[in-house]
């Protein structure tokens, strides 16, 4: 991989590694990110499966993507052969499993609780980075570690018994290592011998997202009928919105945008360094849940998101 010293590998002298651009890009990124969850539990809260919610998303998603390329930049979408494994895992593992497990989880947990589990996934690359790649690990490291894991205990109020929902809860891990696994396979196909341009990458990521989908959920089975209704934002007590106008937003601003920010972010930054970015979603999201949906977290579980999202910083910023 390339180290954050030298320019990328095919980025033209004025596009050099800035890192204070990619965390720009990425926070962003996690602003949209972290309303695109309320949008999306306000469209399942009023019927819309979750599952059929993600499919939707990277479907729309994909086709917006993949035309406007092929108008403006349609060098960009070819294809090696040697690169359609990994991009057919990366649609799959990083895209898919990511986005629809995470709609899973928020049915039955609180966004912020969600993503917070879905953030520990910088501890999975971390122990990748130590086990697998055998890079030499700091003691301090293992302190955010511990401090993390006994945050998550917090937020999830472990000395009450397991208090979450455990389907939920489930569904978060899921998401959590299928996000560690979008960060890594981002960083190696845009740092690659062959760097694959990062917005034709989230397209085709896209594609095949919606491939799988289509497999699973045939089109034909979608629930049309469930666009043509309308939908209460900020509770029963909010204005009503058409469904479609919901769904449109969690295509292009929740999707489309923050996806293309993201992997532009990591040109400048590496794949620690942008999960520790993406610490700033659960916060965001959080905030907006707590005002849009009326979801509050005790003042226990805010400290215990605090100490895992701190442990999970010192452990990343000391790897």
């Amino acid at each position: 991989m390339t180290d954050l010293a030298e320019p990328i590998p095919g980025v033209p002298l004025a596009l050099r590694i800035r890192p204070a651009r990619g965390y720009l890009l990425y926070l962003g990124a996690a602003t949209l990110f972290s309303i695109n969850g309320t949008v999306a539990k306000t469209l399942m809260l009023g019927g819309l499966g979750a599952t059929y919610l993600s499919q939707l998303r990277v479907t729309g998603a994909a086709i917006l993507m993949l035309v406007g390329l092929l108008v403006l930049r349609p060098a960009t979408l070819r294809l090696r052969r040697a690169e359609l494994p990994l991009l057919l895992v990366y649609g799959v593992m990083g895209v898919a499993a990511t986005q629809a497990l995470y709609f899973i989880s928020i049915v039955t947990l609180p966004i912020g609780v969600s993503l917070l589990i879905e953030f520990t996934s910088p501890l999975l690359i971390t122990l990748w980075f130590r086990f697998a790649l055998h890079h030499p690990t700091k003691r301090i490291v293992w302190v955010g570690l511990v401090a993390a894991v006994g945050g998550l205990a917090v937020v999830a109020r472990a000395w009450e018994g397991f208090t979450l929902d455990p389907g939920g809860f489930a569904a978060a891990v899921g998401a959590c290592i299928a996000l560690a696994f979008y960060f890594v396979a981002t960083d190696m196909q845009v740092r690659g011998d062959h760097p694959r341009d990062p917005v034709s990458l989230t397209a085709w990521g896209m594609a095949a997202a919606a491939v799988f989908w289509a497999v699973v959920q045939p089109l034909w089975t979608f629930p049309l009928g469930e666009l043509a209704g309308t939908a209460h934002m900020l509770g029963t007590a909010g204005p009503v919105v058409p469904v479609w106008s919901l769904t449109l937003w969690i295509v292009v601003m929740g999707t489309v945008v923050p996806f293309s920010l993201v992997v532009l972010s990591m040109q400048h930054l590496r794949a620690s360094q942008a999960s520790t970015m993406g610490m700033v979603e659960p916060v965001i999201a959080t905030a907006i849940a707590w005002v849009a949906l009326g979801e509050m977290l005790s003042p226990i579980q805010i400290a215990g998101g605090a100490l895992l999202l701190g442990g999970v910083v010192l452990a990343e910023r000391n790897r």
